[in-house]
This record gives structure tokens, C-alpha cells and sequence, in this order.
């Protein structure tokens, strides 16, 4: 009896011990806690706004234009000749509204409006619900943005930041 209990006594123990379960912890992966975007460069905002100009003076303007990159960090702005200093304000807000909407800022005023249960965006104090502002887009994804002033009417304002695009490398102002 002595023996049998004895036995008992060492079965759980070896049963314990082999139902040692490892709990493994996975190694964490540096695609987990960086990723890599694309941005625009000081080089291709100076490029954007320079096309932007030509259009811009195919119309007799003279334009305030923002460049941010893709987190909304203002890369350039310019002002041009005689054009208010209200406009290089209403350039970066325009171009932001944009970069963070993902949307061109005349398509978003016009669905706005068409549209009671988002009328209330022009509150937002940062979005400003006025056209000249577009998304700037590489390989699918926004990489910054263009906002444009002074152009003499929203669809010119519009016109003037859509055509910034250097289509020839890829960077463009439509998805």
C-alpha cells in the first residue's frame, strides 16, 4: 500500500513536469513599428510651383501657392506680386484641407454644400472649404499637397493647383 501511494505521489509530479507548456513570445518586427513614406522634396515643391506659375500667368495672375508634404508640414510658400497676404494664409489652409481630406477642396466645398450632414466642415478650424486646394499623389498615395490663391475665381484657383503635376516622374494631382 505504502509502495502504490508512493507511486501515486511520483506519477502527478513526472506529469506535471511534462506537461510543461513554453509560452513563446514572438520577436517584435521593425515593419510593426516603422514604416516608410513617401514625400514630397524641397526640389519638387519649387518644380510644382513653378508649373503652377506658368499656368497661373497663362491667365494674367500673379498667385500665392503652399506646398506641405505629406504630415502637413509646410515645405514652401510664395506670394506673388500684388496679391493679398490674406491669400498666402488661405493657400496653406487650402492646401492642408486637402492633404487631410484627401479630396480637392472645390469637390469637397461642392459636396459640402450638396449636402446638410456635412455643411458644418467649414467650422473645422484648420479646413477651409474654398477651391485651389489638391491632394498631390504618388503610386497611390499622398505624398502632399498644392493650395492656390488669387487666381481670379475658384475653377482658376482649382485649375492652377491641379496642373502643378510632374506627370513625367509620376507626381500627380489626381488618384
Amino acid at each position: 500500500m505504502k509502495t502504490i501511494f508512493l507511486f501515486m505521489m511520483t506519477l502527478s509530479t513526472f506529469s506535471y513536469g511534462q506537461n510543461n507548456i513554453e509560452i513563446k513570445k514572438s520577436k517584435p518586427s521593425i515593419d510593426n513599428y516603422v514604416k516608410s513614406v513617401d514625400n514630397l522634396t524641397l526640389d519638387a515643391a519649387f518644380e510644382l510651383t513653378k508649373r503652377a506659375n506658368q499656368t497661373a500667368n497663362s491667365f494674367h495672375k500673379n498667385v500665392s501657392i503652399a506646398i506641405l508634404d505629406a504630415s502637413g508640414t509646410t515645405i514652401l510658400i510664395t506670394r506673388g506680386d500684388q496679391v493679398g497676404p490674406h491669400n498666402t494664409e488661405a493657400s496653406r489652409r487650402k492646401a492642408f484641407t486637402a492633404l487631410s481630406t484627401k479630396t480637392p477642396t472645390l469637390e469637397l466645398l461642392r459636396n459640402a454644400d450638396a449636402n446638410l450632414d456635412t455643411k458644418n466642415l467649414n467650422s473645422l478650424p484648420e479646413l477651409l472649404l474654398l477651391s485651389g486646394g489638391v491632394p498631390i499623389w504618388y503610386k497611390g498615395n499622398i505624398i502632399g499637397s498644392i493650395g492656390v490663391s488669387g487666381g481670379g475665381s475658384p475653377e482658376n484657383d482649382d485649375l492652377i493647383a491641379k496642373s502643378a503635376a510632374i506627370t513625367e516622374l509620376g507626381i500627380t494631382t489626381t488618384k
